[in-house]
This record gives structure tokens, C-alpha cells and sequence, in this order.
């Protein structure tokens, strides 16, 4: 909701500007102050208080000022950082959604395309050369490990998920320059990712780190030539919330690569996808008319 309201500045009246850089000065002052002296506060009349709330897309000060509240509170601890404990399903359902879109928003405006055009590349000669593609992560991460492993063997090339610690460390120690390994992390600061990404790097293969901007693991994703930082950030406690904004997050970022690669591999690969949509209709065992 913050970021909305942020990026909607240059669109309002100077008036209205101004109730809006009151928001995002104190937002949990603002949900809670009567209209009178927000007004004061931030020298326009009472009137323009309710505009600015109407023009930012909500019904007046009340509707604002609820939404504006489960906007900043600390949420359910361990649950979901946009809820509160008394929630109905219909408003689980908007704040769920809500905080994805919000969290979906941000990171289309702030991704680092040279960062992506990196990743693709790299990826894109490791598939056309038969070199090693591989894609770790633990826990939830190593779930987003398997999605790219299945999105990416379908391109033909060589994938392979690996979400055991020990196995990580077998398999990076193989690795040769040319082959490409992505390791997933939502903290960054998984002892076994951290150990693994030292010993692609060392073994001279590209190493995408998908992961927090400032993590050690993140560091490690911007030490030299051959290694490349997909940073995921989001507004997710990972101490105190289950993985849900983030996996998104991971899951778009695996999208993308996904896709940039399938077009730099070009168009001789889409007769193999639509052979392999073909053999997959024969599997259903209710066909469309």
C-alpha cells in the first residue's frame, strides 16, 4: 500500500502530494489521528484529506485508514506478516493477494535487467553447449530448485535440482567452467548454500545467486566476472513468517530466466514443446470436444 501511494505522487495535486508525504513520514500515526489534525499536519483542509484517499482508489478516510492500519501491523507471527488474528476468509483473501501484488509491483520496478541479461546468457550457452545446469536450494528454496529443474529440462537441456547438503558439495565439486549452477535462498545465509557457491566459484563454473541484496550470500554472487546476483528483495521477515511473498518472488525470478533462455535458444526448440504438449494430451484421460 506504501509503495502504491509512493508511486502515485507525481500523478496528484500539490495539496494532495502533501497528505501523501504525511503518510509515508508516519503511516501508523496517520491510522490513527482524527481527520483535523491530519489536516493540520499537513497544512490543507479536511476536504482534500478524503480526495487524496479517493484518488489513491479507496472509499474515503475510514476505508483508508483500516487498510492503512493491516498495511504496517506486525501481522500473525509465524503466519503471515499482512493479517491479524481475527480476520474473516474474505479478508485474508484481499490482504493475502494484496501484499503478493504489492511485493510482485516493486520487484518489476526495481529487477536489474543487466543482471538478467547476464543470467540468461550464461545459461543459454551452458544449454546450447551441453554443459551442466544445475539449481540448488534447501528447505522451501530447494522446492523452487525443483520448478526450475522441470521449466528447464523441457528446453532440452542438461538440469539437474539438488537439495541435499551433502550432494551439493559432490556435485559442485565437479563442476567445470561453462557449467552454470543457481542457488536459491531466501535469507542467503544457509551454511550449506554459502559452502556450495565458494566451490562453484572456485571450480570456475557461472554462479547465479537468486537470494536477499546483502546477504553473505549475496556477496559471494557479486565477488568476479563469473558470478551474477539476482537479488529477491521483499518485506518478508524470514525469522518470523512463513516463506510465502518470497517464494513468489523466487518463482518469478525462475519465470524469467526460464523464458529469456527458450528465446535465445530459438525457434528449433518449439517443435520439440509442441511434441512434448502433444504426447502430454494423450495422458488426459478426458479429452476436449
Amino acid at each position: 500500500m506504501l509503495d502504491r501511494i509512493r508511486a502515485s505522487i507525481p500523478a496528484l495535486p500539490p495539496a494532495e502530494q502533501r497528505v501523501a508525504k504525511l503518510v509515508l513520514a508516519d503511516a501508523r500515526s496517520f491510522a490513527s489521528l482524527p481527520v483535523s489534525e491530519l489536516a493540520d499536519r499537513a497544512h490543507v483542509s479536511k476536504p482534500t484529506v478524503v480526495r487524496f484517499c479517493r484518488s489513491v482508489g479507496y472509499d474515503g478516510l475510514a476505508d483508508f485508514k483500516r487498510k492503512l492500519a493491516g498495511s504496517v501491523n506486525e501481522g500473525v507471527p509465524f503466519v503471515h506478516r499482512a493479517v491479524d488474528e481475527d480476520d474473516k476468509p474474505g479478508d485474508i483473501v484481499v490482504k493475502v493477494v494484496d501484499n503478493a501484488v504489492s511485493a510482485l509491483l516493486k520487484y518489476r520496478n526495481d529487477a536489474a535487467s543487466l543482471a538478467f541479461d547476464r543470467a540468461i546468457t550464461a545459461l543459454a550457452e551452458a544449454g546450447r553447449a551441453g554443459r551442466r545446469i544445475e539449481f540448488y536450494g534447501v528447505g522451501n528454496s530447494g522446492i523452487v530448485a525443483q520448478d526450475a529443474q522441470h521449466k528447464f529440462f523441457r528446453l532440452g537441456v542438461n538440469a539437474l535440482a539438488i537439495s541435499d547438503g551433502h550432494v551439493q558439495v559432490m556435485s559442485a565439486t565437479m563442476l567445470q567452467p561453462g557449467d552454470c549452477v543457481v542457488i536459491i535462498s531466501n535469507s542467503g545465509r544457509s551454511r550449506d548454500l554459502i559452502d556450495v557457491a565458494e566451490i562453484a566459484r572456485k571450480k570456475g563454473a557461472t554462479t547465479i545467486v537468486i537470494t536477499a541484496s546483502g546477504s553473505p550470500l549475496a556477496v559471494i554472487g557479486q565477488t568476479g566476472s563469473s558470478q551474477i546476483l539476482l537479488a529477491a528483495d521483499h518485506p518478508e521477515d524470514y525469522d518470523r513468517y512463513s516463506p510465502m511473498v518470497s517464494r513468489l518472488l523466487h518463482l518469478i525470478v525462475i519465470d524469467i530466466l526460464t523464458t529469456g533462455v527458450a528465446l535465445r535458444l530459438g525457434s528449433e526448440l518449439r517443435p520439440m514443446l509442441q511434441e512434448i504438449k502433444r504426447n502430454l494430451r494423450a495422458k488426459r484421460y478426458a479429452q476436449a470436444e
